[in-house]
């Protein structure tokens, strides 16, 4: 059903009226990962969106709700993670496919952007972070997950 479907989100850049004095919002639409032409990475936290270059004219009458888009610093920040929090790292041009920024930091070993549903842990001894599924990490005094106790992954 609609209602298992994730909302659409959009940015609204303008309110006007049209001839009839309705409300219509000029809006910029933010894109999943799924809908993007790479699709979802495993680096691609749940609440992930892409600002697009895609713009449109919407009736008011098609809000939903309110919703806030972190920056993915401020995202990684909350406390608590609420179902209106997203957060966008990169821009998407919808008609070519590409991304702005075209590369991001990286936390761990793998050298895959960090996603910020899954546990980072740092090795007591060299303090290099690795993703929890990084299983062979490269660290040589790295001994296992023997520095870690079974709840901290």
């Amino acid at each position: 059903s609609d209602t298992d479907k994730p909302p659409y989100v959009a940015r609204v850049e303008k309110i006007e009226a049209d001839h009839r004095n309705n409300a219509k919002l000029r809006v910029r639409w933010y894109y999943r990962p799924e809908e993007s032409i790479r699709g979802r990475r495993h680096f691609h936290g749940a609440n992930e969106l892409f600002l697009s270059d895609h713009f449109d004219i919407q009736s008011a009458h098609t809000i939903e709700g309110k919703c806030i888009v972190h920056t993915f610093k401020n995202y990684t920040k909350l406390e608590n993670v609420g179902t209106e929090d997203y957060f966008c790292r990169f821009e998407y041009k919808a008609a070519t496919g590409s991304f702005t920024p075209d590369r991001v930091v990286v936390y761990c070993k793998c050298e895959m952007p960090y996603n910020p549903d899954d546990l980072m842990v740092q090795c007591e001894e060299c303090k290099e972070w690795y993703a929890k599924l990084v299983l062979y990490p490269i660290c040589s005094s790295w001994n296992g997950f023997t520095h870690l106790s079974q709840e901290q992954y």
